[in-house]
């Protein structure tokens, strides 16, 4: 897959030293659906030990859109907390923050795996699909073991 090029004055980078906790936790916290029940200390936790971050920029180098994976390094990776700033949609960045993060990184050839509820259009671009899978929920809504 071509990677969707960004409007002019945006810059997709791999570099964590760029990414603003802040910034990320911020939007997270207030406007995304799956990440509100983090702590700030908990998402700098997940940045921190993520195996790789991706950040959309602007022309100022300010953080507008962000996305992070977990994985083994060999063969699996989650993809979580992909965000594009409200203000800053309709550039490509959603894209471009996927195909940095699955197509130009180490793991082209993983197994990825992510939750959505909304964004399906978006990662089926890049081969996504339901699958036969199961998953174990976190949390105190789970049902007791018996």
């Amino acid at each position: 897959m071509a990677q969707t090029p960004v409007t002019p004055g945006y810059e997709v980078d791999d570099d964590p030293a760029r990414i603003d906790v802040d910034t990320a936790y911020a939007f997270l916290s207030t406007e995304a659906y799956w990440g509100r029940w983090r702590t700030r200390e908990d998402f700098a936790e997940q940045v921190r030990t993520a195996w790789r971050v991706v950040g959309a920029f602007d022309s100022d180098g300010k953080l507008v859109g962000f996305a992070r994976a977990v994985s083994d390094g060999l063969a699996i990776a989650y993809l979580a907390d992909v965000y594009v700033d409200d203000a800053h949609r309709g550039h490509g960045l959603g894209v471009a923050l996927v195909h940095k993060m699955i197509e130009d990184g180490p793991g082209r050839e993983f197994r990825w795996m992510l939750h959505t509820s909304d964004a399906h259009g978006l990662y089926e671009k890049f081969g996504f699909g339901s699958t036969t899978a199961m998953e174990r929920p976190a949390g105190p809504s789970r049902r007791p073991i018996s």
